[in-house]
């Protein structure tokens, strides 16, 4: 698809274009995701996704970030105990705490956190 040069919008009309207006159409013979079913959503059950498990965050300056090294001990914001924070895609969706699962770590989701659009 090659673009013309009348096919181009200037920036300083685009705004004053109305947004598209998108259909609502079923793909799956009379599936509807929209009143919480996931029939529809089988395409995307194999697309990867970036999960965290943050213990905490601490900030410092540049000067004490260039003399860490071995045995170095960095504080964290965090308690002993207090849950951590899972994001998915780098947005927050839960937190839990950790748990050790034979030699490995995992965390017991104890709250999941909803979006407040």
């Amino acid at each position: 698809m090659d673009i013309e040069p009348h096919d181009i919008i200037p920036t300083d009309t685009a705004a004053d274009q109305p947004a598209p207006v998108f259909e609502d159409f079923d793909t799956h013979g009379g599936t509807d995701t929209h009143q919480g079913g996931v029939e529809g959503l089988e395409a995307v059950h194999d697309v990867p996704v970036k999960v965290q498990a943050v213990l905490g965050r601490a900030r410092m300056p540049i000067g004490d970030l260039l003399h860490l090294g071995a045995g170095t001990v960095v504080e964290l914001d965090r308690r002993v105990g207090e849950p951590v924070d899972i994001f998915v895609n780098d947005r927050l969706i839960a937190r839990g705490e950790v748990v050790l699962i034979d030699n490995a770590l995992g965390v017991t989701l104890t709250e999941i956190v909803r979006a407040e659009n």
